[in-house]
């Protein structure tokens, strides 16, 4: 991480059709990390991403974005899959190289440097072989992974993420997290929204949100017991080896824990 920060919030307020959906928060993003989004459904979570995209403007306080120069985009946003209509009648290489629309506009012809990059995106993802194929021929996994090779063609500094694993098999869930990682090794700051502990613990940054953002910074001193009983509002179990049972109903009824994570290193006992 470079130290300084890709995204600053101060006194943050957020709301959808006048319902507040976050709360006044002061909060940064590191840039060149990956951060993670956690928190419940209703937390805030989307409306935040939203926000950093410039699709939603505060209604109080102040969020900035820095980029790190005037030729780089600065945002990129990779939806939910589920959120977007798969059954245009596109292939997948038409859905990969539309993220390049920013830089060549709607109307100008696609470049062959333009086609290279949609074509290394798409083996990154391990979709080249699918690139003649439409997108409701695709499973959900295989969708996301399209989404996501769309989203790194926009070459942008900041990439957001919505939930970008939730529901997928493991093998596009692999692939993802790894793609994901090179991008922040290359200097991308990457953020993702996720309902997942285990996952928001191996990012390097975490905003724990819960109608506001009730914590921030390292996976280690975030992800602590007190911090997740505010946020989800339900206490939390510690099982006998070592493991925090969250009973929390998006996931599991109550009377089938979810345990999301080993506590070692990650949370404290609650007190």
């Amino acid at each position: 991480m470079s130290g300084t920060s890709a995204v600053v919030g101060r006194g943050v307020v957020l709301a959808w059709d006048h319902q507040i959906a976050l709360r006044a928060s002061d909060f940064e993003i590191p840039a060149g990390a990956l951060t993670a989004l956690i928190g419940p459904n209703g937390s805030g979570k989307s409306t935040l991403l939203h926000a950093i995209a410039g699709l939603l403007e505060p209604v109080a306080g102040r969020l900035s974005v820095t980029i790190r120069s005037p030729r780089h985009r600065a945002i990129a946003y990779v939806l939910q899959s589920t959120t977007v209509n798969d059954t245009m009648p596109v292939t997948v290489r038409e859905t990969v190289l539309m993220g390049r629309f920013a830089q060549l506009g709607m109307f100008v012809p696609a470049r062959r440097s333009d086609r290279e990059r949609c074509m290394h995106a798409m083996e990154r993802l391990r979709i080249s072989d699918l690139r003649d194929r439409h997108l409701d021929e695709l499973s959900g996994g295989q969708r996301q992974r399209v989404f996501i090779a769309q989203g790194l063609v926009q070459e942008a500094d900041i990439l957001l993420l919505d939930e970008p694993i939730t529901g997928l098999d493991l093998v596009s869930k692999d692939i993802i997290d790894e793609v994901l990682r090179q991008e922040r090794a290359g200097g991308t700051t990457v953020v993702v929204s996720t309902h997942d502990l285990s996952e928001a613990a191996e990012a390097d940054h975490v905003l724990l949100l819960g109608g506001e953002v009730v914590a921030s910074g390292p996976p280690t001193d975030v992800l602590t017991a007190p911090a997740l009983t505010r946020a989800y509002g339900i206490p939390l179990t510690t099982l006998e080896n070592g493991a925090v049972v969250l009973d929390d109903p998006h996931h599991l009824p109550a009377q089938k824990r979810h345990i999301h994570f080993d506590r070692t290193g990650h949370a404290d006992h609650p007190e």
